[in-house]
């Protein structure tokens, strides 16, 4: 064992212990996080004008903070631009991240000189709780690539702005720069396409271990990797290639095609980042799920999904969440977020400690006929239909088909097969039951005659890289919405059948 590994595995030890602490003591954790976040903000803009001089409770709270998106958000931002300090948290950010995806076009995040250490230790973290329960530390002698945004950072009025990947790219631990790929350089090229053919160029012949990135990214990298070397898979190329990190979607549809492209199986950790903080990661290889972080400067609250868009929704903190019932993720944070909605769903599968998994957006969803099929559903149902077929999936879109040319109404799936089912028919017969088993409404609509099955059209080979790059959204942290309640997206893929 190298000094490196033994070390490593010391302080995984440590650090590993410490999570249990506090995830052993989940309300006592949140309460501390909650009473430090008010007292620190009462004297800034936001502060002041909710009176949270007077808050002492979480039920004070409420009363004072309402439920906000970007948009209800956003005139706060707009004074953080205009260099204005102690509006959202004392002071002013240290970044700005830039994101896309709301009506006002882009979103400005703030992270603070508090807020980047939960970004940079929950990543850390990952990877420690994995060298602690496995004791696998061979990666930590190897090369390690982590396919991201751009590093290069522009700034308005003082404040450094960029794309989370990036900014987090600049506090990477200098244990870890010696072994980090791509190059600064490399990383800067905006051109994805461009980009990847230079991270191949550069890692081909190195000793990678770790491969960090958004599947279909990834996979994209691997491609391009076997097309370059003419190996027959990724282990041929990186023998010690041996633990894979993700996070922005779910991994499931990719398995199939990412153990065939890998040709062996190797570990893999999932991981909840965003630009408004690092929510969760997979502490265990042994139970699924993710570690919720509650001592990172997070308070958390949750409305029920089926709530999200009442006038009055229920709103709730850890204590009183139930198992297995889909909930909208609300933050109020030590970069000045409050009572603010990410617009991502989440289920809790383990109240010991406190696991959750994402479900999808609370606007990506399918319900033209009121159903509501959300993201986790189509998922299923697709994972549990590939396990029967020879087919593999690179990426696909869910959208209804509300007034077709003749028959009933239905879902129609726009679907890019690296490998297509023999038998299509009785694929969508089979996606269709185990969508069915998985949402009652749908299933009424179904047997009610309200509905037909299920259609799927294949698209051509790069069909969903085609349509990002078009959007000018190809690599990074953007991803394909699997879910429409429209037809905005299946219009553009009309171009792509195959």
């Amino acid at each position: 064992m190298s000094l490196k590994s033994y070390l490593s595995r010391l302080y995984a030890g440590s650090v590993y212990r410490k999570i249990q602490q506090w995830s052993k003591n989940p309300f006592e954790t949140q309460q501390k996080v909650f009473e430090n976040l008010i007292k620190s903000a009462k004297n800034t803009q936001f502060g002041k004008t909710h009176c949270f001089s007077q808050i002492k409770t979480y039920h004070d709270f409420k009363k004072n903070v309402p439920i906000r998106d970007y948009e209800g958000l956003k005139e706060y931002i707009d004074f953080i631009k205009q260099g204005q300090a102690d509006v959202l948290w004392p002071g002013k950010p240290l970044y700005l991240s830039k994101t896309s995806g709301t009506t006002s076009g882009t979103k400005y995040i703030p992270i603070s000189k508090e807020s980047i250490h939960n970004h940079i230790d929950c990543a850390r973290n990952a990877l420690l709780c994995y060298i602690a329960q496995t004791g696998n530390t061979n990666f930590v002698n190897g090369k390690m690539i982590f396919l991201q945004g751009s590093p290069e950072l522009s700034e308005i009025n003082g404040i450094r702005v960029g794309r989370l990947s990036g900014i987090v790219a600049h506090h990477v631990p200098s244990y870890l720069t010696k072994n980090r790929m791509p190059t600064y350089q490399t990383n800067c090229i905006d051109d994805w396409e461009k980009k990847v053919e230079a991270i191949v160029e550069e890692t081909h012949k190195e000793n990678m271990t770790l491969i960090s990135g958004i599947p279909p990214w990834v996979q994209m990298y691997f491609d391009k990797l076997i097309e370059k070397t003419r190996r027959k898979n990724i282990a041929e190329i990186f023998p010690n290639f041996s633990l894979f990190v993700y996070g922005g979607v779910n991994y499931e549809p990719y398995r199939a095609r990412f153990e065939q492209s890998i040709g062996k199986k190797i570990d893999s950790i999932e991981v909840y980042p965003a630009s408004e903080g690092f929510i969760a990661f997979q502490d265990s290889q042994k139970h699924h799920g993710l570690l919720l972080v509650l001592n990172k400067g997070i308070f958390y609250e949750f409305i029920p999904a089926e709530e999200y868009f009442n006038s009055n929704p229920t709103r709730i903190s850890l204590q009183d969440v139930e198992l297995n019932k889909n909930y909208a993720l609300i933050l109020n944070t030590n970069a000045g977020l409050w009572g603010y909605s990410i617009g991502d769903t989440i289920k809790f599968i383990s109240k010991n400690p406190y696991r959750i998994i994402v479900t999808g957006r609370i606007k990506h969803f399918t319900s033209a006929f009121g159903e509501h099929v959300i993201a986790e559903e189509v998922e299923y149902a697709l994972q549990q239909t590939l396990i029967g077929y020879l087919a593999e999936i690179t990426e696909f879109h869910v959208a209804p088909q509300v007034q077709p040319k003749e028959g009933l109404p239905y879902h129609e799936w726009f679907v890019e097969f690296t490998k297509e089912p023999e038998n299509i028919s009785s694929f969508c017969t089979k996606i269709d039951i185990e969508l069915q088993n998985k949402n009652a409404y749908y299933k009424d609509l179904r047997q009610g005659n309200m509905l037909c099955e299920l259609k799927i059209t294949p698209l051509k080979k790069n069909a969903f890289i085609e349509y990002m790059k078009g959007l000018g959204k190809l690599g990074g942290q953007n991803k394909v919405p699997r879910l429409a309640n429209d037809r905005n997206i299946a219009k553009e893929l009309q171009n792509y059948i195959a």
